[in-house]
């Protein structure tokens, strides 16, 4: 399962931020999956936002696993001052509560601002 949707119907134990850089989810099963960014010289990809309670997502089976990203503007923002800008939005739920992490990704045009989703070894 290297697939974010994939998280759908599986239960967790853990979810955890570590200083906006990636995500970190553990499974009952004990396997362990990030959200991340392989940081390059040329753009900046973070955790810009969480809207909700990670802790809501423990203990349920998840709902709703979806990716979304744009690179359009957000309502009432300025457009950025960079070449290139990407959003990308994860969004979980369980029976106790929905959860939005926000990625914010920026760079000069030539490198990568998406987000990876992989197992943990």
């Amino acid at each position: 399962m290297e697939n974010f949707t994939d998280l759908v119907g599986k239960t967790l134990t853990n979810v955890e931020n570590i200083d906006d850089e990636k995500i970190v989810f553990t499974l009952d099963s004990g396997e362990k999956y990030k959200l991340f960014h392989d940081q390059d010289c040329c753009e900046n990809v973070y955790v810009e936002s969480i809207v909700g309670d990670l802790s809501d997502l423990v203990g349920l089976p998840i709902l709703v696993a979806e990716e979304v990203s744009n690179s359009d503007p957000q309502p009432g923002q300025d457009v950025p001052k960079y070449d290139s800008f990407t959003w990308t939005f994860y969004k979980l739920a369980t029976r106790k509560g929905y959860v939005d992490i926000r990625w914010y990704g920026t760079s000069n045009g030539y490198y990568s601002e998406s987000v990876d989703f992989k197992k943990v070894n």
